[in-house]
C-alpha cells in the first residue's frame, strides 16, 4: 500500500507521557505533564525532556537543574493530563490532584509522587534552545519503584503498573506482551518458556 503525503511533524508514536517533579529554591514543588521524553543514554544513565521555556516548570528546571520523571498508572492519568493543561503560576497541582510531593532520593528539591509506580531522580547535565521547546538532558541518579512491583527474584514486574502511553493527543493503556527483547531470534524452546513467564 502506497505512503501519501501528511503535514511535517511531530508524529513519532507511541511515546511515553509522564509527570515531571520540578521545584526552586523559594518556589513550591511543581508538576509538568511531558509526552517529549526518552531515553538517550545506558553508561551512564541518561534522559531528556523537552520544555517550553514560557512554562512556569522550564524556570523551576533551569533554576535548580534537577526534575523527576515519575512514571504514569492507569490510576494516575486524569491527574496527568489536569497537569498538562493547568499552570503552576495559578494552582497547587499536588493539591488539586490529591498527589503526594514527597522527597527524590538524589535530589534536594524536586519531588517524586507517591502515588507513581516508579520515578527517576535527574540531574540537569546540560540544555538546549531548539525552537519552540528546550531539551534538558540529565542524569538517572536514582530509581525509585512502588515494593509491589518487584518479585521475590527481585525481577521487576512493570506489566502489572497500568502503564499509559501517548499517541497523537491520546492516551492509551499499554497492552499485553507480544514478545521479548531477542524473541525473533530465539530458539523455539526459549522462546515458549519466556512467553510463558507472565
Amino acid at each position: 500500500m502506497p505512503f501519501v503525503p501528511f503535514k511535517t511533524g511531530t508524529l513519532l508514536a507511541p511515546t511515553p507521557v509522564v509527570l515531571v517533579g520540578c521545584a526552586a529554591p523559594g518556589a513550591a514543588p511543581n508538576l509538568i505533564t511531558v509526552a517529549w521524553t526518552g531515553i538517550i543514554c545506558s553508561d551512564p544513565p541518561m534522559l531528556s525532556i523537552s520544555v517550553r521555556r514560557e512554562r512556569h516548570s522550564y524556570g523551576l528546571i533551569a533554576a535548580s537543574g534537577q526534575f523527576t520523571v515519575n512514571l504514569v498508572s492507569r490510576s494516575l492519568l486524569k491527574a496527568c493530563d489536569f497537569c498538562g493543561v493547568r499552570s503552576g503560576r495559578e494552582v497547587d497541582k499536588f493539591k488539586a490532584c490529591g498527589l503526594t510531593a514527597l522527597p527524590a532520593e538524589g535530589l534536594d528539591l524536586a519531588p517524586c509522587v507517591a502515588e507513581s509506580p516508579l520515578y527517576l531522580s535527574c540531574w540537569v547535565d546540560r540544555q538546549m534552545d531548539l525552537g519552540s521547546h528546550t531539551l534538558f538532558l540529565a542524569n538517572i541518579v536514582h530509581v525509585g519503584v512502588q515494593q509491589e512491583l518487584l518479585e521475590e527474584n527481585g525481577r521487576l514486574a512493570l506489566e502489572r503498573a497500568d502503564l499509559v502511553a501517548y499517541s497523537h493527543g491520546d492516551y492509551h493503556l499499554l497492552g499485553p506482551r507480544e514478545g521479548f527483547f531477542g524473541f525473533s531470534v530465539a530458539r523455539p524452546e526459549v522462546l515458549e518458556r519466556r512467553m510463558a513467564e507472565r
